[in-house]
């Protein structure tokens, strides 16, 4: 709606996990290398945590179109809250590619996960399993069968890196399952962007939306780090708005006072 007025490709503060409009802020860089590190190194497990629109879900995404084809399949379990034969199936499913809907019990699964890691690995590949919003994986029988998931290993070396992604509340979770743990090697932690990178952010994705000037005045985008607290997804949210409301009212830049008005009346909005 208001790309041609502001003269973008496209919208620039989309909340999705589009790795084109990645920014490397400092823990996010460093989370993305140490992941990364853990995979090309076929390390058993890797733990990414941090607070609910940090960004959790743009560096799994990155990290998938920075790995080549030898480091597949690469499963992605976004519901993980599942029985541990359900999920188990559902791996089972993921990995081979066969059809959705394959029953299959705890045996069967793990049998048909086995054969596929040893093939997989034979042919020179190491597969990748990403569960999203594992703080949600509380039952011990689950998180028990995604730990001996992690004993097959062929030629020494786990068949898959199990990549734990999800909200602070799943470290204490791991510190109770102590052999999940332990085989965590390596923990990242993201932390909001600091006010320069929260400047950074905006001035980045703008640019690659196609932006030829800047829209956001300096001040605003001060203004801007303290309303969100530096989260992606807030800015994302705020600056969505602030473009749509300026070109609403044809302002030439988007200054604080507009965020402080946008913000007061479309986002922190309180009942009476």
């Amino acid at each position: 709606m208001y790309e041609a007025y502001w003269q973008l490709r496209q919208k620039p503060f989309e909340n999705t996990a589009d790795p084109r409009f990645y920014y490397p802020g400092e823990s996010h860089q460093a989370a993305l290398l140490k992941l990364r590190y853990a995979v090309e190194n076929q390390r058993s497990a890797a733990l990414l945590c941090g607070a609910s629109g940090l960004g959790k879900s743009m560096v799994i995404s990155m990290l998938r179109s920075m790995l080549g084809e030898r480091f597949s399949p690469f499963v992605h379990l976004v519901f993980p809250q599942m029985a541990a034969e359900q999920l188990l199936a559902y791996l089972a499913a993921q990995l081979t590619g066969s059809p959705d809907g394959v029953a299959c019990d705890t045996p069967q699964s793990v049998r048909r996960i086995e054969q596929f890691l040893a093939g997989n690995a034979q042919q020179g590949r190491h597969a990748v399993v990403v569960a999203d919003e594992a703080q949600l994986l509380g039952s011990n029988k689950t998180l028990e069968a995604l730990r001996l998931l992690l004993n097959f290993e062929f030629d020494c070396r786990p068949g898959l890196t199990l990549v734990l992604s999800g909200q602070p509340g799943l470290i204490p979770i791991l510190d109770r399952f102590a052999s999940l743990e332990e085989r965590v090697g390596v923990k990242c932690l993201l932390r909001p962007f600091s006010e320069r990178e929260t400047g950074e952010y905006v001035n980045c994705r703008l640019k690659l939306a196609g932006a030829a000037q800047s829209i956001f005045e300096p001040e605003a985008l001060v203004t801007l780090h303290r309303l969100t607290h530096g989260i992606p997804r807030r800015i994302n949210r705020l600056c969505d708005l602030a473009l749509l409301i300026g070109y609403a009212e044809q302002l030439r830049s988007i200054g604080s006072s507009h965020l402080e008005s946008i913000n007061e009346e479309l986002v922190a909005v309180t009942p009476e």
